[in-house]
């Protein structure tokens, strides 16, 4: 279902039709892009994406409903950056109705009862993707529905994610849960029905939107589960370095294969297991990230601390891309390509944070001409 060539991937940009995603990217079948692995590997950025859109002639206010889904991504970075741990906290205000800290087990055996979440949830096992309004649609169910707090829930389709980034999966359950937002998300049975082609009734959502403030937890999403789960890392061979060149660190949020490519280095992938333990990924997710680390040449694989690297070579040759999951890393930090490199900081709100990003729309036009 994903490419992990580059040059696949590279297509699969030029192939966007941001008018008509902007047009249909709420249902289920709609002109997605499916980028959204690939940016959160680090594979690519968001800004590398916007300049070869607008490259292909379109005008950015045409497009920026899809320029705008790209600076989410951005956005939730900076959150994350601006907050560090405490985004695994509710942010604005506490959950309200919050009567468990796990997760309703027919949630996670696909067993709801709602088809369309059943099916999302399927396919999310099967291929690790999920499309984003389904995701909106699970966590309204498990949290402002069978009142789960957002944190189990969030790991549980974190896990499962080939675009796995916690910025954009802690916020956006904060955001439908309503402790980063200024109210609940909420679906019904006819929204369902409506962006993904399903045609249910008499279903516990079949219901109008201000009956949901009585709502007790429905019977099938009663049961509890207290979801959790581990990282299975590979065995390697040690890997041998060159003391006379500069080693250049990747990891799960780094996979650029067009980093300083042409400077000769060492090249490691660092998989730290006290990093896995904190934020435990699928071995299909696992995998997926090693086949796109082949399109770095001369990688290798290092399952280890960054602590137990850096014993061995001087943190001056060390070269890293800054992300709030290496606090701990020493060396050069080198700078991610944002869309807007000229925003950064925290801002309460989207909205707010796009109306910065708006007065360098310009810039972004100039550098494909």
């Amino acid at each position: 279902m994903f490419a992990t060539n580059y040059s696949q991937i590279i297509q699969q940009i030029e192939a966007i039709d941001p008018i008509e995603y902007g047009k249909s990217r709420n249902y289920i079948d709609g002109a997605v892009t499916k980028l959204s692995p690939y940016i959160s590997r680090g594979v690519i950025s968001t800004r590398q994406v916007a300049i070869r859109t607008l490259a292909r002639g379109f005008e950015a206010s045409e497009i920026e409903s899809f320029l705008k889904e790209l600076a989410w991504r951005d956005y939730f970075q900076q959150v994350w950056i601006a907050l560090g741990d405490k985004i695994d906290q509710d942010i604005k205000q506490a959950q309200t109705q919050v009567s468990n800290h796990q997760i309703a087990q027919n949630i996670v055996e696909a067993h709801t009862g709602i088809t369309a979440i059943d099916q999302g949830i399927r396919t999310l096992y099967d291929t690790g993707y999920m499309h984003n309004h389904l995701r909106m649609y699970v966590a309204s169910m498990a949290c402002n529905i069978a009142q789960s707090h957002w944190l189990v829930p969030a790991q549980w389709l974190y896990f499962y994610l080939l675009d796995a980034d916690w910025a954009s999966n802690a916020l956006s359950w904060q955001w439908v849960a309503g402790c980063f937002s200024q109210k609940k998300y909420f679906a019904n049975q006819a929204n369902i029905n409506k962006y993904c082609h399903t045609h249910q009734t008499h279903t516990f959502l079949a219901i109008e939107y201000e009956s949901f403030a009585g709502l007790a937890i429905p019977q099938a999403l009663q049961a509890l589960t207290a979801w959790q789960a581990d990282t299975l890392l590979p065995d390697y061979q040690p890997i041998s370095l060159d003391s006379a060149l500069p080693t250049y660190i990747y990891n799960f949020y780094n996979l650029d294969p067009h980093w300083d490519k042409h400077r000769a280095a060492n090249r490691v992938l660092l998989l730290e297991p006290s990093f896995f333990k904190k934020y435990p990924i699928s071995p299909k997710n696992l995998d997926f990230g090693l086949e796109l680390a082949k399109n770095i040449d001369n990688l290798q694989i290092l399952v280890g601390e960054f602590a137990d690297l850096s014993k061995n070579i001087s943190e001056k040759t060390i070269h890293y891309k800054e992300h709030p999951t290496n606090a701990h890393y020493r060396g050069i930090r080198h700078a991610r390509e944002w869309l807007f490199p000229q925003i950064s900081g925290y801002y309460p709100s989207f909205f707010s944070y796009w109306k910065k990003c708006e007065k360098y729309l310009k810039n972004l036009m100039s550098n494909h001409n």
